[in-house]
């Protein structure tokens, strides 16, 4: 993009500024120039990388099946300025300047994508040995460690423990895995539904230990608070992550009990000009009666889309758009594809399709003889067809519904 036109747009109040390069950030920049957006848009990012997809890091790139998950966008063909190596330190809006480690950035509209940080072990830091799987880079450096076959302790067996263990299993590692917590999952689903998923880490080799803390990481062995000493020639702490906006403390954008950005339902802050969308950023929910902080990847592909919309519609006049998604995500563990859609904290009934001790399950969670969640295990079809019910609010049978050689669209009443 040429100075002249840098000029341009900034005398004419057309400067869009994204301060995050991951999924959301991207598909914002994306987005802008998909609905005819012709104004500056610039995309800072704090690695130096191009901007890349993260999921395959846990998968393909830890064991070395792949270099990279580089989005496959032309940013220059696009006209988006892409800033890289720069972090973001504050945000002064009465200045409309998005504060950087090199300087400041004026901005009209200013989008923030910073998505989450890995909640780091206490005491753990600066120990040889000890990993987090959140970057690129962390996935770089955890690669040869698997090639060696080290013995491997994984901290917390949540979503990213589960797929970290599951690729050091493949990678011909020992892998024992410690939970605070008396299940798998305890954060994510009831102790009933998480049930069945204990089994799987037995099935694939490892060993999970359960009500299990950590009392100090040393270099080569875990030490548990019963004084038992794990052999560790690496530990992963998988331990939860929390929004990334710490740098935008004083800055008057509201931020809610987890650290994450309060936006209203069309991902408006409570800043002028200032929009977030993403794991950095909670909404609330008309479909479920809540506010919703999502972290997951179909979050931050869905909601820069109402963004770029309502950055767009504030120029012409056109009402706001409202984000109100049924959330999504998928988990790859233990040869086990895992699916959820909706929110089941909404649900006032349980029903089960299939046989958890099998290979393939559903969870169905109604409220009233709504569906509004599920979790399929190896049932695409059950999630794909669920996640329509719960966005149309169909009536359904519950009496049908557990039938596993039912089609979910024909429990319907």
């Amino acid at each position: 993009m040429s100075e002249q036109k840098r000029d341009e747009d900034r005398a004419a109040g057309r400067r869009v500024v994204v301060a995050g390069a991951g999924m959301a950030g991207v598909q914002t920049a994306v987005a802008l120039r998909e609905r005819g957006f012709d104004g500056t848009v610039t995309l800072i990012g704090a690695e130096p990388h191009q901007p890349y997809d993260r999921p395959p890091l846990s998968k393909a790139v830890l064991l070395g099946k792949a270099e990279g998950s580089a989005f496959d966008v032309d940013f220059e063909g696009l006209g988006i300025e892409l800033v890289l190596g720069r972090e973001v330190v504050g945000l002064r809006p009465a200045d409309h300047e998005l504060d950087t480690e090199s300087g400041p950035v004026p901005y009209d509209v200013l989008v923030v994508a910073t998505g989450a940080e890995p909640i780091r072990l206490p005491g753990a830091e600066g120990v040889p040995g000890v990993h987090l799987l959140r970057t690129l880079d962390d996935a770089e450096r955890l690669r040869p460690v698997l090639a060696r076959q080290h013995d491997v302790v994984v901290v917390g067996a949540g979503w990213i423990g589960a797929e970290f263990a599951t690729a050091a299993r493949e990678a011909g590692c020992a892998v024992t895995v410690v939970e605070a917590a008396d299940r798998p999952l305890a954060g994510a689903l009831p102790a009933e539904v998480a049930a069945p998923m204990t089994a799987w880490y037995a099935d694939s080799g490892a060993v999970l230990r359960t009500h299990a803390r950590v009392a100090r990481v040393e270099p080569g062995s875990v030490v548990l608070d019963d004084g038992s000493r794990l052999p560790a020639g690496a530990v992963v702490v998988g331990i939860g992550a929390r929004p990334a906006t710490g740098w935008l403390a004083g800055s008057g954008v509201e931020l809610g009990a987890h650290g994450e950005v309060v936006a209203d339902a069309s991902l408006r802050t409570s800043v002028p000009d200032v929009y977030a969308v993403g794991d950095c950023a909670s909404f609330p929910s008309g479909r479920y009666g809540e506010r919703l902080l999502v972290h997951h990847w179909d979050n931050a592909l869905q909601g820069p889309r109402t963004v770029a919309a309502n950055i767009l519609g504030a120029t012409t006049g056109t009402p706001p758009a409202v984000y109100d998604p049924v959330p999504y995500f998928w988990s790859e563990q233990f040869g086990r594809f895992v699916q959820y859609a909706g929110h089941h904290a909404a649900a006032d009934t349980v029903l089960w399709r299939g046989d958890p001790a099998g290979p393939a399950w559903t969870v169905c969670w109604l409220r009233g003889d709504r569906l509004v969640a599920l979790l399929a295990v190896g049932r695409p079809r059950d999630l794909a067809q669920g996640r329509r019910l719960i966005e149309s609010a169909t009536r359904m049978d519950p009496r049908l519904l557990t039938d596993p050689a039912r089609p979910l669209k024909a429990a319907t009443v």
